[in-house]
């Protein structure tokens, strides 16, 4: 294959670039994923993705060229649809509290799949916290199947689900920049199935983006202005919290913008011992748990089919959380 077509069509900077098709998105990444393209040619066109910035259809050709690499699960046995968790970013100034949602989620019986780095580049990730918490990352698809249908939660690396996607990650290191893989890996769905993905982003044009690709895919999906990345709504903030499926989206809660009136009772520091000793206290109900978390967690009782809507799930939150539920329900 000869990259130079793709590199004159994306290269030419911000004004005179031009966008691919989808077909020959998803051919020129399913090359990268397999490693198949030179340094030097990936090296061109990950910066020409990068300063020209992703279309629709590219990114949509992209996520299936990763859909046919991803190594899948089954959908785990009952009614209720299972939540995919990506974590990728970690906590630098907030406690990561990625954890406390995936366990909050398993604690309704609600089957959910973490997915991730393991590596922290200087950040707390969600598998410190884990292993904290003594959950272990799981090496195999074969592995994380088994945990969904026993224990209704499976933390597994990147690298067990889709070893291509995970290379170009890494490529951060020698690059010194963020890539298209960094957003892709955040819609990963690795479910035959309708499962609900919990689709962070870190800024505003990348919300629009993830709400398209969303929409064009018919996935289900709540989409929300991610913690410093991570896939949990911020507890001293409340983001929108938006609901798609079926090609159709809803606001299921508007963001705050009102001045904080109280600080909700958050962890002292933001290392892994401290966030999952403060986690054990939510989980014991010996703290509160902070509203928005509580509001994103009806949320996805709702999404999963746990709840019939969004106001019978939080009533079932405020019910589990009677008396310990920060700023009522």
């Amino acid at each position: 294959m000869s990259y130079a077509n793709y590199i004159k069509e994306i290269g030419r900077g911000a004004q005179g670039a031009r966008d691919l098709s989808l077909q020959d998105a998803r051919q020129l990444y399913g090359a990268m994923l397999d490693g198949g393209v030179p340094d030097l040619e990936l090296g061109a066109i990950i910066l020409g993705l990068r300063v020209k910035g992703e279309s629709l259809d590219e990114m949509l050709g992209f996520l299936e060229a990763i859909d046919e690499r991803t190594h899948h699960l089954d959908m785990p046995h009952g009614r209720v649809r299972p939540v995919i968790l990506p974590t990728y970013n970690g906590a630098r100034k907030e406690a990561n509290l990625t954890p406390l949602l995936a366990l909050l989620l398993q604690r309704f019986g609600v089957p959910v799949l973490i997915h991730g780095l393991l590596e922290g580049y200087g950040r707390v990730t969600t598998g410190l916290i884990f292993r904290e918490l003594g959950i272990m990352p799981l090496t195999t698809v074969t592995q994380a199947q088994l945990a969904l249908e026993q224990k209704g939660l499976a933390f597994v690396p990147l690298t067990a689900l889709c070893p291509g996607i995970h290379n170009l990650l890494s490529l951060r290191s020698r690059l010194g920049l963020r890539n298209s893989a960094h957003s892709l890996v955040k819609l990963l769905n690795p479910f035959r199935g309708d499962a609900v993905m919990v689709a962070p982003a870190t800024h505003p044009d990348f919300l629009d983006l993830m709400r398209n690709i969303l929409l064009a895919r018919g996935q289900r999906g709540l989409l929300l202005r991610g913690t410093e990345g991570e896939p949990y709504a911020n507890p001293k903030r409340r983001p929108r919290l938006e609901y798609l499926r079926d090609g159709q989206s809803e606001t299921l809660f508007e963001a705050e913008h009102e001045s904080l009136r109280t600080l909700p009772n958050l962890p002292e520091a933001t290392d892994a011992l401290s966030t999952a000793n403060w986690i054990r206290r939510v989980l014991d109900k010996q703290v509160p748990l902070p509203k928005p978390i509580a509001n994103q967690l009806a949320c996805l009782l709702h999404a999963s089919g746990y709840a019939e809507d969004v106001n019978q799930a939080k009533a079932i939150v405020a019910v589990e959380a009677t008396g310990l539920l920060v700023g009522g329900n």
